[in-house]
């Protein structure tokens, strides 16, 4: 596998999202099995759906096995040092958001290699970048963050738009991957931090007046 700043940057992704996976696994108290399938699905979840919508077959992490080794060695650092991590401050929250940011990067970045329509890139983007995160909720039996008040998906389509201005506009494509990384973590960070949320709408059953 080459070794570019995007390959270095989805190797980083999926180290964050297998940690976000295992530390939600033991959160929820799952066995040693348990623990391996969420840590695994929450990293590759993301660019599995990539490739697929874009027919890139087989997956990424089908063509390169260190990307499975590279899942089993974090998690197994992740239940190693789980008190440690445990006792990072919002660990769960941290890993997650790093693998956020780069994966809306890298879906980005791959639907313009594949010349796709710049809004359809910003799509591929978000979905990269939440639908690790998505599955990982599901099979905690959690109502996925993407699907609550909380600003999850916005930050990665703030952040895939810039990427696609930026590019248009012919920035240094490895300044673009950290510019616009920097901005889908550091919006989900200011956003948790000061509890800034999209509006949540309710329906008023009229029969309870």
């Amino acid at each position: 596998m080459e070794l570019s700043l995007f390959n270095i940057l989805d190797v980083l992704g999926t180290v964050a999202f297998a940690i976000s996976g295992a530390l939600a696994a033991m959160n929820r108290r799952l066995d040693l099995f348990g623990i391996f399938i969420i840590a695994f699905v929450t990293a590759i979840g993301g660019g599995t759906l990539r490739d697929v919508l874009i027919g890139q077959t087989p997956v990424s992490w089908m063509e390169h096995i260190v990307y499975v080794y590279l899942i089993g060695v974090v998690t197994v650092l992740a239940i190693i040092f789980r008190n440690k991590l445990y006792y990072l401050k919002k660990s769960l929250f941290l890993f997650d958001t790093i693998g956020l940011g780069v994966f809306t990067i890298t879906g980005v970045e791959t639907g313009i290699q594949h010349n796709l329509d710049p809004i359809i890139s910003i799509a591929l983007g978000a979905m990269t970048g939440t639908f690790g995160g998505v599955i990982r909720d599901i099979l905690c039996n959690e109502i996925p963050v993407i699907f609550r008040k909380e600003i999850y998906a916005t930050a990665c389509i703030l952040g895939a738009l810039a990427f696609v201005i930026l590019h248009r506009l012919q920035v240094n494509t490895d300044l673009i991957y950290i510019i616009t990384t920097l901005i889908v973590i550091g919006i989900r960070l200011v956003v948790v931090k000061y509890h800034i949320s999209l509006p949540a709408f309710i329906l008023h059953d009229k029969s309870e007046d």
